[in-house]
């Protein structure tokens, strides 16, 4: 989660440090491309230990997933030099980690919580009557 998304943060720095002429900031975009694909990859591996054996929802990792496609085809337009798609595609990712951090970290309003302490109390309550 943050991690990836500060990784994602760092690639737009790196892109617009080329962008202004310090070229050598191209190497560290191409590298801390791979960085947060892995990073992705280990974030796919957490949601699915949060839903499974952590009984937590499943959304985060679809979601997880989908960004891990999302930035391999975004590393793979990087490298293809297709700009015309890279460029805006990393400004829809940017925009998307901001929106699933936000997400990641503030419950639905008037939504209860997925709290098994709560319904294991809800069971009891039941069977003592």
């Amino acid at each position: 989660g943050p991690v990836v998304a500060l990784l994602t943060f760092a690639q737009a720095v790196f892109a617009g440090s080329f962008l202004a002429g310090y070229f050598d900031a191209l190497d560290d975009h191409k590298n801390n491309s791979t960085i947060t694909v892995a990073a992705t990859a280990v974030m796919i591996v957490a949601a699915l230990l949060l839903w499974r054996p952590g009984h937590g929802p499943i959304w985060p990792a679809w979601v997880s997933v989908l960004y891990f496609v999302v930035l391999a085809l975004q590393t793979f337009l990087g490298y293809r030099r297709a700009l015309a798609i890279h460029i805006p595609l990393g400004t829809a990712i940017i925009a998307a980690i901001v929106l699933l951090f936000v997400r990641a970290w503030r419950p639905f309003p008037g939504r209860p919580p997925r709290n098994t302490a709560a319904r294991h109390e809800r069971e009891l309550v039941g069977e003592r009557r």
